[in-house]
């Protein structure tokens, strides 16, 4: 998680009276997604944050399994997903576990006004492929652009909105929380030098506005696969100030520093988020290895224990064939899999590549959905042949 941070106006210690201009009280909130054993944030806010005003009943998101057929190569066509209107209409998920759900969006616009967001299950890493705007959300804003990351904690508030019709995103919903990798962090949390970014490369929270306003606000909660509408009567972005170490944030994968070597590397080192039973990594533009005899091409590698998700982003990529924008391979555990015919004699002696993707390995089967039969390329089996 990123360092200590803190906008605004706080109290000089937590848990004591904080006093309004009018001789009220500030609301403080304790904002933390594991109860109160791991990091959390303070919220002072100008009204209190619970006065609910009426409810509706929830509609069911839930995934459908297209089939239990897993043991199977498959590759599918994300940018085949439709764009819709409505950022929370355009979430399809297409492959899912118990730990993870990997989502497809094509969204053309927002929430809509005086609507918001929380997923109350599941952390959320959006990553942005197209597209640029802003996360808003009770710590301040985020402005987003092409190769953002935007890691979202659960139960976190928040509207999104676009300035570019044409975006797309694949986001990663875990229902554990989203962390570095421990081996990138000292036993006090910071970054190590042998880390592939640091501090520095974490954008947080701007700006933060202070909105005093009563009326009714739509926050759509996302539980257990249903979304539950809910008004409150003030605005949920009324915080004055806040401190803390569980907020959003934003890691671009341009700032990802490759690890290379004489020889080919094996994947982990590529690995910029974890979590429980699956990681993120990050594939971008590297040199190639420089042993005189290096192979850059990856060699075939059996997948005993974990699915492989590629989802590819721009570039060439040295180990695949016929390569497009948005597309996304799985490779299950069980079978081996690795570079297409010919791509290993043509990687030998070239000098760099210049892809770039997001790969997610999760360590229990991934359950296709019926949203990803629609974008599946049935010849994909057969492009080893």
């Amino acid at each position: 998680m990123p360092h200590y941070y803190a906008l605004g106006n706080i109290p000089a210690k937590r848990h004591t009276q904080f006093l309004k201009p009018d001789g009220g009280l500030y609301a403080e909130q304790l904002f933390s997604t594991e109860g109160f054993s791991s990091n959390y944030s303070l919220l002072y806010h100008c009204h209190e944050p619970t006065l609910i005003i009426r409810t509706e009943e929830p509609i069911d998101i839930s995934p459908k399994p297209a089939n239990d057929n897993i043991l199977k190569h498959r590759c599918f066509r994300g940018f085949n997903i439709a764009p819709q209107a409505e950022y929370l209409q355009s979430r399809k998920v297409v492959l899912y576990n118990n730990d993870v759900h990997i989502t497809l969006a094509g969204p053309q616009g927002g929430l809509g006004q005086d609507v918001f967001f929380k997923n109350a299950d599941a952390d959320e890493v959006i990553f942005v492929h197209e597209g640029t705007g802003t996360l808003k959300t009770q710590y301040g804003q985020l402005p987003f652009s092409y190769g953002d990351y935007i890691v979202v904690p659960r139960g976190t508030i928040y509207q999104i909105e676009f300035n570019t019709i044409n975006n797309r995103l694949l986001i990663t919903e875990s229902f554990s929380p989203i962390t570095f990798p421990k081996r990138y962090l000292s036993k006090y949390g910071q970054l190590l030098e042998h880390s592939p970014f640091c501090e520095r490369d974490i954008r947080k929270p701007q700006d933060l506005q202070t909105i005093d306003q009563q009326g009714e606000y739509k926050i759509i909660t996302k539980k257990k696969g249903k979304l539950y509408p809910i008004w409150y009567g003030y605005h949920p972005f009324d915080v004055i100030g806040w401190d803390g170490c569980e907020y959003p944030y934003i890691f671009s994968i341009h700032n990802f520093e490759p690890i290379t070597g004489r020889v080919h590397q094996p994947p982990p080192v590529h690995q910029t988020f974890d979590a429980h039973n699956f990681v993120i990594c990050s594939f971008v533009p590297r040199l190639y290895d420089y042993h005189p005899q290096a192979i850059p091409a990856p060699y075939n590698h059996s997948n005993i224990d974990s699915d492989e998700v590629l989802y590819y982003v721009d570039g060439d990529f040295m180990s695949r064939k016929h390569v497009e924008r948005g597309m996304i391979t799985l490779h299950p555990s069980g079978i081996p899999h690795g570079p297409h015919p010919g791509t290993v004699l043509k990687s030998i002696g070239a000098k760099e590549t210049r892809e770039l993707a997001v790969m997610i390995d999760t360590f229990h089967p991934l359950i296709m959905s019926t949203e990803a039969v629609m974008l599946e390329d049935e010849s994909y089996i057969n492009s080893w042949l």
